[in-house]
């Protein structure tokens, strides 16, 4: 491992330094505790952090994964913008102290557009639940407002910086996913498993622009088989025998939507972001290694349609 040395300290050259680095690091007690003995998750941050300009430690460090989605403290979401040759600047401020309901102002200033002004103050933290709520929000509550503030301001005038990341105090405040019921395992009558067959169906080629999909027969997906879904869909769009089958499918499937013409960068970006959220449980049955070119490539689309925009 000789050869990831750099000025910055440890930066893999390949992937198979990278798997090393990963699985040194989570054997260490210096890594954030959610990275302890997870080194695929060591992976990954370290890939995002590449991504965004961070070197290895410095992704360990700032980019959290919260309810299963990657996020980035907003201090580190500043410093990355800061440090962007498109920003000329970042204001913060407080307005009305002293009042019931005193409001952060972050004004995000971009290379040849028009500034970005946010506001989020105390009615607005109410409206969602948030003022009073138990951490943060009553020992640093100004502190808070002000992130709030940033972080949406940072993301509507940043994306391509921010490569879609969220900020650590935001994600911290979205509710937990819903967790699936347990399983019912009451005997049942045998004779209620006595249905007639399903009817048989297939999927043609959606419309990108749509997302409208035309059904017509054909056999649902078989057992052992993985399925592009669409989301919003019951059904899948198109099923494949093996996962190299898949991964292939679902690339081209993203680049179709990625080079659409017909929908606004904006629109693109949030379809982009659906469909991946949609075949998450299949992304995760792929192998690190490869599942690292599926992140690689969203992150990727996303940071060119955030330049479009």
């Amino acid at each position: 491992m000789s050869n990831l040395t750099n000025r910055q300290g440890f930066a893999p050259a390949n992937i198979t330094e990278a798997i090393q680095f990963s699985e040194m690091l989570a054997n260490s007690s210096m890594v954030p505790k959610q990275y302890m003995g997870k080194p695929q998750d060591i992976m990954v941050c370290i890939q995002w952090g590449m991504e965004m300009g961070l070197a290895p430690m410095q992704a360990l460090q700032n980019i959290a994964v919260i309810n299963g989605k990657p996020s980035v403290y907003g201090d580190a979401m500043m410093a990355l913008v800061q440090a962007s040759p498109v920003c000329e600047g970042v204001e913060e401020s407080i307005e009305d102290e002293g009042t019931p309901n005193p409001v952060a102002v972050c004004v995000a200033r971009r290379k040849g557009r028009a500034p970005v002004t946010v506001r989020f103050s105390v009615e607005d933290a109410k409206r969602a639940g948030l003022w009073g709520k138990q951490g943060p929000w009553q020992a640093y509550p100004k502190r808070m407002l002000q992130m709030r503030a940033r972080g949406f301001a940072l993301r509507d005038a940043y994306p391509d910086v921010l490569k879609g990341l969220i900020s650590v105090e935001e994600a911290q405040d979205y509710p937990e996913e819903t967790k699936r019921p347990a399983k019912d395992i009451t005997p049942r009558n045998p004779l209620d498993a006595l249905q007639a067959p399903a009817p048989a169906v297939e999927f043609t080629a959606p419309d990108v622009e749509t997302g409208e999909v035309e059904i017509v027969d054909q056999p649902p997906p078989a057992a052992g088989e993985f399925a592009i879904i669409l989301p919003g869909k019951d059904l899948p769009h198109s099923t494949h025998a093996t996962l190299e089958e898949w991964q292939d499918a679902y690339e081209i499937f993203c680049e179709k939507i990625a080079s659409s013409q017909k929908i606004k960068p904006r629109e693109r970006m949030t379809k982009l972001r659906e469909l991946r959220d949609a075949n998450d449980s299949t992304i995760q049955a792929v192998d690190m290694a490869k599942r690292v070119r599926h992140i690689a490539g969203h992150q990727q689309r996303i940071a060119a349609l955030g330049a479009a925009t």
